[in-house]
């Protein structure tokens, strides 16, 4: 993953829809946006995608969410391999009533477990030498002390893209969204016990920098779109339960992490 397209400000607009939908969809964004450079490299044009979420012991930013407060973030690595010529991005999500703000910077794999035990980050550690990417590390690392939270949940998903010329619009379309506990100071790629969240739908999601173009609400139209929340961590947190990932002391977390805590019924 060469390129991040990662959109700094943008609104979202998600959908919930049937695989046969998708594909007709898939028609209708064609006429408007060209498929993405990592969509074009696959038969089933869509990538895999897996981020680990990290959370208080509480789960403060889950509950943020769920009941609706307006300011709020989450924090997470988004990752796409793990080879180390790879990077790891530290990233923050924002929501800022309607308008979701993020800030991310690529880490070298090797420093991934050093960042995650409390280390604050220094140049050496950073995939790119971009300024703008250290200070969101920095940052980061901040929110994650301030919280106190750990790694708690791997999701994974198959993403399809499409994306304008400036990137200014874009559209995506996840697939088979899952998720398991991880508790583990590192990333990983392989699941073992996954659970699905909204298999067999579709996530479909507009997005936007500035102004909703026109063709959006032909689409919405089109195929009797109805707007909903889509949030993948709360949704997995949900399907998985609250114990296995309120884990309230390293000691145990190690233990549940390595298979040594029995699993408590939710």
């Amino acid at each position: 993953m060469a390129i991040d397209r990662m959109q700094t400000q943008r609104f979202e607009l998600k959908y919930l829809i049937t695989e046969e939908a998708a594909l007709q969809v898939r028609d209708f964004v064609q006429c408007h946006l060209n498929l993405d450079e990592y969509s074009t490299l696959h038969p089933n044009l869509s990538y895999p995608v897996h981020s680990l979420y990290l959370d208080s012991d509480h789960l403060k930013t889950y509950w943020e969410t769920i009941n609706g407060d307006k300011n709020r973030y989450k924090l997470r690595l988004r990752f796409y391999s793990t080879d180390a010529n790879s990077p790891v991005f530290f990233e923050i999500k924002r929501r800022m009533n309607s308008c979701i703000m993020k800030q991310r910077g690529g880490v070298k794999q090797a420093a991934v477990p050093l960042l995650l035990n409390g280390h604050f980050p220094e140049p050496q550690h950073m995939f790119s030498k971009s300024d703008k990417a250290f200070v969101a590390v920095q940052r980061f690392c901040e929110l994650m002390s301030t919280i106190q939270a750990r790694p708690r949940l791997h999701i994974f998903y198959q993403r399809e893209a499409y994306v304008n010329d400036n990137d200014s619009v874009r559209v995506t379309m996840d697939r088979h969204v899952c998720a398991e506990p991880n508790l583990h100071f590192s990333v990983k790629t392989e699941m073992h016990d996954p659970h699905y969240s909204y298999y067999p739908k579709v996530i479909l999601e507009l997005k936007f920098t500035d102004r909703h173009p026109t063709w959006f609400y032909d689409l919405v139209r089109v195929f009797d779109l109805m707007q909903c929340g889509a949030a993948k961590y709360c949704s997995s947190v949900q399907a998985i339960g609250h114990r296995p990932l309120e884990v309230l002391t390293p000691v145990v977390a190690e233990e549940f992490a390595v298979g040594r805590l029995e699993k408590r019924p939710v």
